[in-house]
């Protein structure tokens, strides 16, 4: 008995020790610290990656790649999440505009996919594009909205950028490096390195984090990829995956909407975070409201009821206070309209149509509903300011008519020259990591140069003639820049004390020395 005891102990330890063996021997379940090891599983899985973009590995690269997943590994499983909400849409615009996919990973190193994320720099959104070239890229920024926080019209300036900065270099590093930290810089950067066009030849006379931008680039290819074989695995995202998109024509609230559709006013603030007061401001233009599916059908159905809900009390801003002016002539008097109800008109529509308050039409009308029938006659009470009048003419009922007052456009603030910042939080420590050393080897690619970050800060350049350009149709301050080397937009409105990007056909631009 004893005998078979021990017989049988020794098989469960056998048994025990096969299973663990092979669990930990495939190449795919574990994480080599063996250097070596390390080295060639990375290069062999970024081999096997269908890239348009080369992924060189080097030292730098391999820094990066460990960054992320030994400080970052909850991050990472937040973003595998995002990635199925996000990544679908921006692969779609990068397809529109003939860009490789892999660009898609520029959004994990530069906002983590979080869309509302703010850097020290103040650049800002899913693509961390600045105030000037967010503008640049026809994003609107103003007090109510920040398109820059828009996802999908975000993605879409982005890739215009990257168009524009691939026809100029024809190079795809370089385009990524000038997204980081501008073309002027990428230019200055090209000439002290001999006239080269080599992400690597440049790489010690770029900014210290745009020389990091490329091999974080590669590591997010990387790990976006490969995650599962380190044991990472996708969080669910709180954002509702399936989702429609609705225009709405008026101006109305998050409160509005969430209270009338039953939904969580941070979902609507999740999907439509352009938004910046939780006010769609649709009476400007046209504008999009994102909602899960089954509350869009809701708010198609329900529409009136959302303008109307609580509207005095949401929107307290006027467009007329009285006459009330001091030594002025210019004054308004109230005027009576008619209005014959048509087929399919609503209360809210005819209020919108003459821009009152529907519980004030309702008043002047004597009405105890919004039921409206066809070939009904309404009395309207505008404001008329053609006409001056010596005194205040009060309203015919209690029920003011507001409107919010349109924003005015917040004034462009000037930038450091980048399009965007890097996701600081995320990337710090491996800057300081790497950023004092100096490389032992070339590991598999001829991917650092070996002239030190001192000779190139000192590199003598030679001295440009001065230089003017006259400004033709269709110029930009971006265009002008691309075509004197080493000169970047912010050189040319430093030079000529440009406050805004705005130009004058004809006018003269001082090209500075460079």
């Amino acid at each position: 008995m004893k005998q078979r005891l021990l017989t049988l102990f020794f098989l469960i330890g056998t048994l025990s020790a096969i299973c663990q063996t092979s669990f930990t021997t495939n190449p795919y379940a574990i994480y080599p610290q063996d250097i070596k090891a390390k080295d060639a599983l990375y290069v062999e899985r970024l081999a096997k990656l269908n890239n348009i973009i080369e992924l060189p590995y080097n030292e730098i690269v391999r820094d990066c790649i460990d960054g992320y997943f030994t400080r970052r590994s909850e991050q990472i499983e937040r973003m595998l999440g995002l990635a199925e909400f996000y990544f679908p849409m921006i692969e779609e615009a990068l397809d529109r505009n003939g860009l490789p996919h892999e660009l898609k990973y520029l959004a994990v190193i530069e906002s983590a996919l979080n869309h509302s994320i703010q850097s020290r720099a103040r650049a800002t959104g899913l693509w961390q594009f600045m105030l000037v070239t967010g503008r640049e890229y026809g994003l609107e920024i103003n007090s109510l909205v920040d398109e820059r926080c828009d996802p999908q019209k975000a993605t879409d300036a982005a890739c215009k950028y990257l168009v524009d900065m691939y026809r100029k270099y024809g190079d795809w590093t370089l385009a990524i490096a000038s997204y980081n930290c501008g073309s002027g810089n990428v230019q200055k950067a090209i000439r002290r390195a001999d006239g080269r066009t080599d992400y690597w030849a440049i790489y010690p006379y770029l900014p210290r984090e745009t020389r990091m931008y490329v091999p974080l680039f590669i590591a997010a290819t990387y790990v976006m990829n490969y995650a599962g074989e380190h044991n990472l695995h996708a969080i669910a995202p709180t954002i509702p995956l399936d989702v429609d998109t609705i225009m709405v024509n008026t101006q109305i609230h998050f409160n509005q909407i969430a209270a009338v559709l039953n939904v969580d006013k941070e979902v609507i603030a999740t999907l439509n975070p352009q938004y910046k007061k939780e006010i769609i401001p649709g009476n400007s233009r046209p504008r999009v409201l994102k909602l899960p599916s089954h509350h869009a059908y809701t708010y198609i159905e329900q529409a009136d009821s959302v303008y109307n809900h609580r509207r005095d009390e949401i929107f307290s801003n006027r467009t007329y206070a009285g006459n009330f002016s001091i030594g002025s002539k210019s004054s308004s008097h109230l005027i009576k309209k008619y209005h014959k109800v048509r087929k399919g008109e609503t209360l809210a529509t005819v209020s919108r149509k003459y821009g009152v308050n529907s519980k004030s039409v309702k008043k002047w009308n004597g009405l105890k509903s919004n039921a409206l029938k066809p070939g009904k006659s309404l009395i309207i009470y505008i404001e008329d300011f053609s006409t001056p009048t010596p005194s205040p003419t009060p309203l015919p009922s209690p029920g003011a008519t507001l409107a919010v007052v349109q924003p005015t456009e917040a004034d462009a603030t000037e930038n450091d020259g980048a399009s965007t910042m890097l996701n600081e939080a995320v990337m710090a420590q491996l800057e300081a990591d790497v950023a004092n050393r100096s490389v032992s080897s070339q590991v598999y690619a001829d991917a650092y140069p070996n002239a030190s970050e001192k000779e190139a800060s000192t590199k003598a350049t030679k001295a440009q003639p001065p230089r003017t350009y006259k400004v033709k149709k269709g110029d930009t301050l971006y265009s002008i820049a691309s075509k004197f080397s080493g000169v970047s937009h912010k050189d040319l409105m430093q030079a000529n004390k440009l406050k805004s990007s705005a130009l004058k056909i004809g006018q003269t631009i001082h090209i500075p020395e460079m």
